[in-house]
């Protein structure tokens, strides 16, 4: 195992900068997802650390050791692919041991470490089959069994499971976070499924636009969110925004929707009247009953265990998520309650937090 730090990094493409100023640190054991939409620039870095890229600006260090002009073979890490790349005329256990050859390792050694790799992965029966008669878990699995006879200092995975269909994506996140935890070993994850952040992660890197927005416990960026970015990305179905103005009136200071309807203001806010923001709220946290502001509904799914219900307030839309089983259908009217207690208030012209 290895920590991995990086200090100050920056990618540029010619004059196009795909990664600013990155810095963060990956200690011993640690399991980081970095997730972001396309183009945020999360897999270049991961390849910078496996030093697949040159770095323009900045530090990577792996182990305290500054890498930036150590070659990939030399880094001590493994990385898993979204293709698998594995060789077709090789066997499974020809594939994984593959790098143990060009390494010059005795046979024996091969054997046994491709066997407890086989053992870990439920891949046995399977050593001798070529990549052609696998499914796509099982090339997945060959391709992490690769990576692991190699015992590197740290994993990177880029993506392994998007070829996968939904199911069995599920099912290989579950297996990816439970060999991480037999291993003990140092990961990063890239991926754009915030669900697959949220599932599998100690701590996720946020990127947007090639720099960090937030880093952070999975239920802490979840629950406190920097921006409306973070805010927007983590979590499914994303937060609500809803326009809004506060202003101080008789009865106490309220939010003021652009329909006009008002919502009470929590009572932390002591930005002035007249201050206008961004009201954020999770879908799970809206209150099901007869007060609250009054939306139209536009579609009712039923989940089995949930029931998400969209609706119209003016010309914006709501999604709230209840385990209660609604009888509701198009162009009822419903009345939603917006907690004071898990609400979040965002400026709405940098959409960053406010806290007070």
């Amino acid at each position: 195992m290895a920590s991995v730090t990086l200090s100050s990094v920056s990618k540029s493409f010619g004059a196009v900068k795909v990664l600013e100023n990155i810095s963060t640190e990956i200690h011993e054991g640690e399991f980081v997802v970095l997730v972001g939409p396309s183009g945020c620039g999360k897999s270049t870095l991961l390849r910078m650390i496996a030093g697949l890229e040159d770095i323009t600006e900045g530090t990577i260090s792996i182990a305290g050791q500054v890498v930036n002009d150590t070659a990939p073979k030399e880094r001590d890490i493994a990385m898993v692919f979204q293709n698998y790349a594995l060789y077709p005329h090789m066997t499974v256990a020809e594939n994984m041991a593959f790098s143990m050859t060009l390494a010059g390792s005795s046979k024996a050694e091969k054997e046994r470490r491709v066997r407890e790799a086989a053992d870990i992965l439920g891949l046995n029966d399977l050593l001798e089959r070529k990549p052609k008669a696998l499914s796509g878990g099982q090339r997945q699995r060959v391709a992490m069994g690769r990576a692991i006879v190699r015992s590197p200092r740290v994993f990177l995975f880029d993506e392994p499971l998007s070829n996968l269909d939904a199911k069995l994506r599920v099912a290989m996140r579950a297996e990816i976070r439970a060999l991480h935890q037999r291993l003990k070993s140092t990961s990063i994850y890239v991926t754009h499924d915030q669900v697959e952040a949220m599932t599998m992660a100690d701590r996720i890197v946020v990127l947007n636009g090639g720099k960090i927005e937030q880093v952070g416990a999975p239920l802490k960026l979840y629950d406190d969110p920097a921006n409306t970015f973070v805010a927007s990305f983590i979590g499914s179905p994303a937060m609500n925004f809803m326009e809004a103005e506060i202003m101080d009136g008789d009865g106490g200071r309220s939010l003021v929707l652009q329909s006009g309807a008002k919502i009470t203001a929590p009572a932390w806010c002591s930005r002035p009247s007249g201050t206008p923001v961004t009201i954020g709220v999770r879908p799970e946290h809206f209150l099901f009953g007869q007060e609250g502001v009054e939306m139209s509904v536009e579609v009712v799914e039923h989940t089995g265990s949930e029931t998400h219900i969209i609706a119209n307030h003016g010309s914006q839309k709501i999604v709230a998520v209840t385990n209660q089983r609604l009888d509701a259908a198009y162009g009822d009217k419903m009345k939603l309650g917006f907690p004071t207690g898990t609400m979040l208030l965002f400026d709405r012209e940098t959409g960053e937090r406010i806290r007070e």
